[in-house]
């Protein structure tokens, strides 16, 4: 279980690292969301949350996607974000990067394959 501790102040629990922020809403552990921080409680990444409210969504339509989070829960998380900015971004691409590579290294799956032979003209869909 997570122990909260004070912003910025790093809490060494039997030999583990438990990096645990602002409080009780924000956490990185090791073996969870492979170490990126999360809302406490939950497998809910800080990026997801700054995506959404980038995307335009509000604290509420937030809420409507992810109900057991709260709105502190959402502002924290949102704080969080612009206080690491640059590490945030940075897990971020490295993760785009990997998506491509994995798709580069795999190629398209059976749907786009199916989907780019009935757009040529071979293959039709039936109902």
């Amino acid at each position: 279980m997570p122990v909260a501790v004070h912003a910025n102040t790093i809490a060494n629990i039997a030999g583990g690292a438990y990096n645990t922020t602002m409080n009780n809403y924000i956490e990185s552990r090791p073996g969870k969301c492979g170490g990126k921080p999360c809302i406490t409680g939950t497998r809910i990444r800080v990026w997801d949350i700054y995506q959404a409210h980038r995307t335009g969504m509000g604290v509420d339509e937030i809420i409507d996607d992810y109900p057991q989070l709260t709105p502190a829960s959402i502002y924290a998380a949102l704080s969080y974000y612009w206080d690491h900015k640059a590490e945030i971004d940075k897990q971020m691409k490295e993760a785009d990067d990997f998506v491509e590579q994995l798709k580069a290294a795999t190629g398209p799956g059976p749907l786009a394959r199916k989907l780019a032979s009935t757009d040529a003209g071979g293959d039709t869909v039936s109902s």
